[in-house]
């Protein structure tokens, strides 16, 4: 099983309290954040594999807010490579990518390609976080020969230990059926301390836990 730790990039704290866990983790890093270089620093030193968490254009944007260098649908082809081009500068230890929101942008096949595209000529490989279930950026990954793999499980959509518990068992469930399971969280207090409680258990149990790119193909 892989868990991957969205929007990280905010603290080095929590960056430090998810190591401390001891189990293999992937950190996904927002370029731009305050302390997105330091967290990918620690990430190397520690031995976890990163991520870089693209920002893509939401439904219902504008209302719903995206970091300023987010990639939208109305930039050209031209901006969104320029955009993904900086991404790569600031994270270069980053072995492969998935999306912030995108739940609009994941659906358009022209714009997504455009990425794949980059992503592929850097030997990347893609998660797609399935913020829709619309998106077609995993079909299109594997039609593009790009390595890919789909987010199975959110585990922290309700902040609360019980729920978030629940949603583990749901993700260990999918890997003892289909053989591997892709659990996707954010580095709130509560599901750090949920997953510090968690995890060491669940390997005790016989659970394998893996950087994402175990599961990519």
């Amino acid at each position: 099983m892989a868990i991957i730790i969205d929007d990280m990039g905010k603290r080095l704290q929590e960056a430090r309290s998810l190591a401390d866990i001891g189990v293999p983790l992937t950190f996904s890093i927002i370029p731009g954040l305050p302390k997105d270089r330091q967290v990918a620093a620690e990430a190397e030193q520690r031995g976890i594999e990163l991520l870089i968490h693209m920002p893509m254009e939401p439904k219902g944007y504008p209302a719903k807010r995206l970091e300023e260098n987010g990639l939208l649908l109305g930039q050209s082809d031209e901006e969104i490579r320029a955009r993904v081009g900086k991404y790569l500068e600031a994270l270069p230890q980053a072995v492969g990518a998935n999306n912030h929101m995108g739940s609009n942008f994941t659906e358009n096949r022209e714009k997504m390609a455009v990425v794949l595209n980059i992503l592929k000529s850097r030997g990347l490989f893609f998660i797609d976080s399935k913020t829709s279930p619309a998106s077609i950026g995993y079909d299109l990954a594997e039609e593009m020969g790009v390595r890919s793999a789909s987010r199975n499980v959110f585990l922290d959509n309700i902040q609360q230990a019980d729920y978030i518990s629940k949603q583990l068992s749901q993700a260990v469930d999918i890997a003892r059926k289909r053989g591997s399971a892709i659990a996707i969280c954010h580095p709130h207090p509560v599901t750090i301390q949920t997953l510090a409680a968690e995890l060491p258990r669940l390997r005790e149990e016989g659970v394998t836990f893996v950087p994402v790119s175990r599961l990519v193909h």
